[in-house]
């Protein structure tokens, strides 16, 4: 019959005791719980230069894309499995359901749960997960500790693989007679069961049944044995979708229960400590190491750790695990006497040490040419080919780029290296790839600098591989894309955001399809706001074009076009309600941003725009007063024709609401010309004055709004001109305008809540 060995995914001591086990009994084949459609892979994963940890992940051909991952650290019981066969010349099979089967499983139960939520109806297993909690919570409440530290304390310290074997099997048969799932669930574990048995039973065919090792999750084996094999008509209606598998490296964050993998541990750094002490026979090693590494990692951050609280906490580690009944420390008696002796009582102050230590930094790696797709072979020889593989850390790192040519070096590669850069990691960020956070998101100041903020993690990985439906390689994906953008577009602003992004990816050629799109769109009518926004789009990648190696001429009439058509509508618009009003005044500054940096625009006719919104008075008056510091700003309007307007805006009879809004849209720009003139001070405080109290309250929401953004220096040069106005010392006015609110003063403000402003 055939040896079973039932583990925990990442148990040390299971891989180690594993490994005596295959040394004992020198079995001709070894059977491991896997996708048994992923065989091809295992040469792979044991190959020369893979570092892990890593995982194969494979993934389904059809949209939305489904992947299952099969992780891997040194102390994986299945990778010594794999790695003992690969060694000796043995074979090794995975005999779990194929992973196109288990793609199919997960697709089938996320259009069950979408189906189920359509019709208002609870998920069962979240119900019962509120109410019951899963299997290990449940056990928690009937030991002295944690699930972790209970297993470590009596799975990892266990000295023979006939202990373990029998322990984990029996730890696994109770576990089954607890965990009263919801019946699907069962149903999953019955059938993965079924089809191991099966492969099992294929293999006591063909090699002597005491040759063969089975490696399975605890929880399995008992079923495992005392299940029905599944039939070869059975395994033929099993549902499957078409898929691929890779390999790809992995992280120790992503490893660890903080992350979400459901079968990690809370502290994979930890446990690579406790595999090297076991390979060493003498476990306090790893306790020892763990809190000289806390020690170290405080010291190189310049806090105090002495070597008497490093002996100290290992003499409490070791007194804690007699109270618990071993003796050897686990990792949470390592933590509490860490807490105790070296962080002074207080978890915050080793916190950063322990996240080190437990979960660590460190990544997988594999060679060139082990990756299964092409799109990862892309982007890893840009990695290296633009000297960025130094960023592949799971710690942040930032990455400031010149886009300018480097004049100093020899080479042209070298020349626009920064700029290559920039085309990558844009290109990435059009995909979707979490890899690169672009920290000049906005681009309203954009020039030849940015800075970028970069970490990888194996989401980035998974991905690139779901970027493979799209290309073969990162500027095919790309590409589709942008026809996929294209294609849906709908408004000129989504056809220009395509240009713009284009322009920041170096893509020429979609530039050029966007700017076909975008000439069909025009045609149709547009809002004033999606029309300055697009503009906006155009004039940036004029502006920046040569930077980024794209001609900007073929932009140019587009930009002249829709600029002209701005100016044309932009005062009728301006006839709206205070919640459109935010929009308008977003368009009118994009405009007259343009109007500057583009000589080639009609000017003029934006200055007779901006000169009619400012006088009309059927508009809303914040846009005029906004245009109004717009004609201030550019020396359009002179010192006499603004007192008049500030005259006529601000005199007794205008409403409240229409005074003040006038005078917040003024304010939104310049404020320092403003507040150079006294004579609009004057002619603002003369017009509160005339206000009674109802009109004064409608006024105060405007004016709150206008003041808020103003400096505290700016309030104190507005105290001096009201000083003088007033007829009062400037600090005292100051002091009046800066001091905090009075309680009858915050019972008026807190008052406006429930204040009726009609149709404002």
């Amino acid at each position: 019959m055939a040896y079973y060995y039932g583990i925990r995914h990442l148990s040390p001591n299971g891989a180690y005791q594993l490994i005596n086990l295959l040394n004992d009994r020198k079995p001709d084949i070894v059977l491991v719980e896997g996708g048994s459609d992923l065989n091809d892979l295992i040469p792979q994963i044991c190959g020369q230069n893979v570092k892990l940890p890593i995982a194969i992940m494979s993934y389904s051909q059809t949209i939305p894309i489904r992947t299952v991952l099969y992780p891997f650290a040194e102390y994986s019981p299945e990778y010594q499995a794999i790695k003992w066969a690969v060694k000796n010349g043995k074979q090794c099979r995975f005999i779990d359901l194929p992973s196109s089967v288990f793609l199919a499983l997960m697709d089938i139960s996320e259009k069950r749960r979408l189906s189920s939520e359509n019709q208002d109806n609870s998920d069962n297993q979240n119900e019962y997960d509120k109410e019951f909690g899963s299997i290990y919570t449940k056990l928690e409440k009937f030991m002295d500790e944690d699930q972790e530290s209970w297993w470590e304390r009596h799975f990892e310290q266990l000295s023979s693989y006939e202990d373990y074997a029998k322990a984990s099997e029996e730890y696994g048969r109770n576990l089954r007679i607890y965990d009263d799932k919801i019946p699907i669930d069962d149903a999953e574990n019955y059938l993965r069961e079924a089809y191991m048995r099966y492969n099992i039973d294929l293999a006591e065919r063909e090699f002597d049944s005491d040759k063969i090792v089975v490696v399975t999750g605890a929880y399995h084996t008992y079923g495992i044995k005392n299940n029905i094999p599944l039939t070869e008509d059975e395994i033929k209606k099993l549902p499957s979708l078409p898929n691929k598998s890779t390999l790809m490296p992995y992280s120790y964050y992503r490893l660890s229960q903080r992350s979400g993998y459901g079968a990690g541990n809370k502290a994979p750094m930890y446990y690579e400590l406790l595999w090297f002490a076991i390979n060493h026979k003498d476990l306090k090693d790893a306790g020892i190491e763990y809190l000289t590494n806390i020690a170290s990692y405080q010291r190189s951050g310049g806090n105090f750790s002495s070597s008497a609280e490093v002996i100290e906490a290992v003499r409490l580690a070791n007194e804690l695990a007699k109270l618990k009944g071993s003796n050897v420390p686990v990792l949470q008696d390592l933590r509490d006497s860490a807490v105790t002796c070296m962080g002074h009582g207080k978890f915050s102050e080793i916190s950063e040490a322990v996240a080190n230590i437990e979960i660590g930094t460190k990544i997988g790696s594999l060679p060139e040419g082990v990756s299964n797709t092409s799109i990862q072979e892309d982007f890893y020889f840009k990695l290296k080919d633009l000297k960025l593989e130094k960023y592949k850390s799971v710690v942040v790192q930032q990455l400031d780029l010149d886009l300018r040519e480097n004049m100093r070096v020899k080479s042209e590669k070298a020349a626009f290296l920064d700029l290559e850069r920039s085309f990558f990691l844009h290109k990435l960020c059009c995909l979707g790839v979490h890899f690169a956070e672009n920290m000049n998101k906005k681009q309203d100041n954009a020039t030849w600098a940015e800075q970028w903020s970069i970490a990888w993690t194996p989401e980035t990985e998974i991905d690139i591989i779901e970027s493979t439906l799209k290309g073969d390689t990162i500027d095919l994906a790309v590409s589709f894309v942008f026809n996929e953008r294209l294609e849906k577009a709908q408004t000129i602003t989504e056809a220009s955001e395509v240009i713009s992004d284009a322009c920041l990816c170096g893509m020429a050629d979609s530039v050029k399809s966007a700017v076909s799109v975008l000439q069909a769109l025009a045609t149709n009518s547009a809002s004033v706001e999606e029309i300055a926004e697009t503009a906006r789009n155009i004039s940036f990648v004029i502006r920046y074009g040569n930077i980024r190696k794209t001609n900007p001429e073929p932009l140019l009439p587009l930009l002249e076009q829709l600029f002209y058509r701005g100016c044309l509508i932009m005062p009728e618009s301006c006839v709206c309600d205070n919640n459109a009003v935010a929009g308008i005044i977003k368009a009118i500054s994009a405009l007259n941003e343009i109007s500057i940096n583009h000589s080639s625009v009609n000017v003029d006719e934006w200055k007779k725009t901006l000169t009619a919104i400012s006088k009309r008075d059927d508009l809303n008056t914040k846009a005029s007063g906004y245009a109004t510091a717009i004609l201030l700003e550019r020396g359009d309007i002179s010192n006499d024709m603004l007192s008049i307007e500030v005259e006529r805006r601000l005199s007794r009879g205008i409403p409240a609401e229409l005074g003040a809004g006038w005078f917040e849209g003024l304010s939104l720009r310049n404020r320092y010309a403003l507040i150079a003139r006294l004579s609009l001070w004057e002619k603002l405080s003369q017009y509160i004055d005339c206000l009674d109290d109802e009109e004064f309250k409608r006024a105060l929401v405007f004016l709150r709004r206008a003041f808020c953004e103003f400096s505290p220096n700016d309030k104190c040069d507005i105290a001096e001109n009201l000083g003088e106005i007033w007829g009062v010392n400037p600090d005292i006015a100051s002091e009046i305008i800066n001091n905090q609110f009075t309680d009858a003063e915050q019972d008026i403000l807190d008052g406006l809540d429930d204040f009726d402003f009609g149709d404002l």
